[in-house]
């Protein structure tokens, strides 16, 4: 399980989203595998680290990757069909729908995200160049603690929410057991991510304000 599933962002921090697209099924499998030892384990986390790597992959960017079609019809729908198919029921529509979102998001060459995050720009920076050789909304607001972890959320008062609203594999607030992607490599210990941009707002919109 990567750590940015469990752990805050530190605040402040410096950051910065990569969108690859894989083209050859075989090199995409050879990039992930040399940044495996750099992503942020959660059984590995530590603050004193000072900067973390995550990774995401969309639906197809499994799908480029060679993941069987009988695997990925296994993954959530909301997931498989992408929020520019989903923008109407998201609110994202006028000037916030996805024709006027920037490229490329919400089309289908966006493949895997790399999250990078650090303490300050030193350790950006080097961990940054360390991404790129191997191969929005604001966050950090609000941090709750999930059920199982250990790690503490931003509100004392809050009780810990049960592990499957978070990660696959594990009873939700209702008692629910999710669908569960096939096979058990895919879907345990996993989540779904949303990245969203957001639309810096034109003179016209600046002055009507």
């Amino acid at each position: 399980m990567q750590g940015g599933v469990l752990n805050p962002r530190p605040s402040p921090y410096v950051g910065t989203y990569l969108l690859l697209r894989v083209d050859d099924p075989r090199d995409g499998r050879q990039m992930l595998r040399r940044l495996a030892d750099r992503i942020a384990s959660a059984a590995t986390w530590s603050a004193r680290r000072g900067a973390w790597l995550n990774v995401a992959l969309t639906y197809r960017g499994l799908e480029a990757l060679g993941v069987p079609p009988e695997s990925l019809a296994t993954f959530a729908p909301e997931f498989r069909e992408g929020m520019a198919a989903r923008a109407e029921a998201l609110g994202d529509v006028g000037v916030n729908a996805p024709e006027h979102w920037e490229w490329p998001l919400g089309t289908a060459d966006v493949h895997v995200a790399l999250a990078v995050v650090a303490t300050d720009a030193e350790r950006f920076d080097a961990l940054l160049e360390e991404a790129r050789a191997g191969y929005g909304f604001r966050d950090g607001i609000s941090h709750p603690a999930v059920e199982g972890s250990g790690i503490p959320g931003s509100n004392p008062q809050e009780p810990p929410l049960k592990a499957g609203e978070f990660v696959t594999g594990y009873a939700d607030e209702t008692g629910d057991l999710a669908p569960v992607p096939r096979p058990e490599a895919l879907g345990r210990n996993g989540t779904y991510v949303v990245f969203r941009a957001r639309r810096s707002p034109t003179d016209e919109e600046r002055r009507d304000e």
